[in-house]
């Protein structure tokens, strides 16, 4: 049980209940910014395929394919195009489950997804924590996290030294015993320079 989830504390402020405002322009465009690049490069190349078929260059087309089509033609393109998908999918979910629970600020701010990257058994992303938001709001809604993003299990774990940075490891295939143990961090490796402390300096 965690009394930070409404779910589990029947006292809980009614404030924390209530939904996080809509975002603004810019931070809609921020969240959608890898969508957007895709879809503006697939345009690009559409309008190059038809210029080039206007004028009768029909190798253009077939030069300008190759290159996107060939990797899924292989199995690790398709593996490596398949992971990058659930990435995307699960950045979105989580940004959705921080705003539809109290994992917001009253602003409607919610933790902001610095990069997620995929790993051998899901996805791990590396977030940057709010005021107002900590490590354990995200515990005790590992479980809202999993069901969002279609995962068997969600591990958190905070940074050791540094409270604003956590990372969220999504379970999709393979034992969580091979995950990193709670309280971890990077690959849980002793000595090892760990992801966030490259980041952070």
């Amino acid at each position: 049980m965690f009394p930070r989830n409404p779910r589990h504390n029947p006292y809980a402020e009614a404030e924390r209940l209530l939904l996080a405002p809509a975002p603004g322009l810019v931070t809609r465009l921020w969240r959608w910014r890898t969508e957007i690049v895709l879809l503006v490069l697939a345009a690009g190349a559409a309008v190059v395929i038809a210029t080039a078929v206007g004028r009768g260059m029909w190798w253009a087309p077939v030069a300008l394919a190759g290159p996107v089509f060939v990797p899924a033609t292989v199995p690790a393109g398709r593996k490596w195009i398949l992971r990058h998908f659930w990435c995307l999918f699960s950045r979105h979910r989580i940004q959705r489950v921080c705003a539809e629970t109290s994992m917001h600020t009253r602003e409607g701010r919610i933790p902001l997804i610095l990069w997620i990257t995929p790993t051998g058994s899901g996805e791990r992303a590396f977030i940057l924590l709010r005021a107002g938001i900590c490590a354990d709001d995200f515990e005790a809604f590992g479980a809202e996290i999993a069901a969002a993003c279609c995962a068997a299990s969600v591990r958190v774990r905070r940074h050791p030294d540094r409270a604003q940075f956590v990372t969220v490891d999504i379970v999709r295939r393979g034992a969580e015993d091979d995950q990193p143990g709670a309280g971890t961090w990077g690959d849980g490796e002793h000595g090892g320079k760990r992801p966030l402390e490259r980041l952070a300096g």
